[in-house]
């Protein structure tokens, strides 16, 4: 029997755009929380506009904002910030994603909103946080990794960086540390009647699980160079292998046991012990070059070493094991994904789609307590 989603009661206003915010407010939306999307009149979520055809929201802001509740506020006008003090009175959450210091002057920062609801936990997401040198500079995924070194390890030997596509510093680095530090924030403030005040840096986030960067600093007092590292190429137990097709393998044999049964599968008991010769790269790349992927894949089936193929995209969405977890959603034509945790007890669903710019204004104020009468007054000032 389905209990009710976890975070059912739990209210959060969410005044971010783009990446990483919304994709945090998403996981929490998904699991029960009532998320409101606060955007401005004016410009509103650039997302609704990446890639889109003309008059509709693009699939890109459809995925990420799926569950959740639409408000249109004015926040530079004294009626939009009393309508936010209003809401935020009742919130559990608050997330914003403005460079340090706006909301202190828009007059709903954490101190503001905190006098009123002392057990709010107050979630600022920002690239490089809220003080320091770098704290009012733009930046994005690329240049967080950038800072923290991960860039710079990013690639093959003797190659420039590569870019990642995925974003690692706004996905990994903002959006899951940020719906750690809330619901540890909420937790607190259900026992304690107290909440916090949350700084997230996508930059701290990313440096904070480079732990291979650093056990290499501490071992050998530097890093290694680019694609030459334990486990961004440099062994040929743990690294990729392109195919007679163009297509890849991925070997990812560290331990003893996987190194010995996978170079039995390419009958070279000899290699077993060269498990970390670099030089034995160039050998397993000559083998893996002789026979297309998908031949790889089948003998690597019957054996379990760690090595598998690399997938594009596409084939990754059609994997048995990606269907079996039912990882994939189909919802009005549109393709995305459930959530990355199940939960007993909790049949997850989408429970309605990503919302029209100020699709909820007169249920949100409503159950915030205007009357008609008052609403109509927010709309026509603009306020809403």
């Amino acid at each position: 029997m389905s209990r009710p989603p976890p975070l059912a009661g739990i209210r959060v206003l969410d005044l971010t755009r783009l990446l990483p915010g919304p994709v945090a407010t998403l996981h929490l939306a998904d699991f029960g929380a009532e998320v409101v999307k606060i955007e401005d009149p004016q410009v509103g979520d650039y997302a609704r506009t990446m890639g889109t055809g003309e008059g509709e929201d693009s699939a890109y802001f459809r995925m990420i904002n799926r569950n959740k509740l639409g408000l249109r506020l004015d926040l530079k006008q004294p009626a939009g910030v009393d309508v936010f003090m209003r809401l935020a009175a009742t919130a559990d959450v608050i997330i914003e994603s403005f460079r340090p210091g706006v909301m202190d002057k828009l007059g709903i920062g954490y101190a503001a909103v905190a006098a009123v609801n002392p057990k709010i936990a107050y979630c600022s997401l920002s690239g490089y946080g809220q003080d320091g040198p770098y704290r009012d500079h733009a930046g994005h995924d690329i240049n967080y990794l950038g800072y923290t070194g991960v860039l710079e390890q990013t690639g093959n030997e003797g190659g420039g960086p590569v870019i990642p596509n995925f974003q690692i510093a706004d996905l990994l680095g903002g959006a899951l540390t940020a719906a750690m530090g809330i619901l540890a924030a909420v937790l607190e403030a259900q026992r304690t009647g107290q909440g916090r005040y949350i700084d997230v840096a996508m930059t701290d986030s990313v440096l904070a699980h480079t732990y291979f960067a650093m056990l290499r600093l501490n071992d050998a007092g530097q890093s290694a160079p680019r694609g030459s590292d334990l486990l961004n190429g440099g062994l040929p137990c743990y690294a990729t292998y392109r195919c007679a097709d163009g297509r890849y393998m991925a070997v990812g044999a560290l331990e003893g046991k996987f190194w010995k049964i996978c170079c039995t599968a390419l009958e070279r008991p000899e290699w077993i012990r060269r498990q970390w010769d670099a030089g034995l790269r160039g050998d397993m790349a000559a083998l893996f070059a002789t026979r297309p992927r998908d031949d790889w894949a089948a003998l690597f089936a019957a054996v379990d070493c760690c090595v598998t193929p690399v997938l594009s995209p596409e084939e990754a969405l059609e994997n048995e094991q990606i269907i079996a977890r039912k990882m994939v959603l189909h919802d009005r034509s549109l393709a995305q994904f459930a959530p990355p945790l199940k939960l007993s007890g909790h049949d997850f669903a989408i429970r309605q789609p990503a919302p029209k710019a100020g699709e909820h204004n007169a249920h949100i104020l409503c159950a915030a307590g205007y009357s008609e009468d008052e609403i109509a007054a927010l709309v026509a000032a603009g306020i809403v």
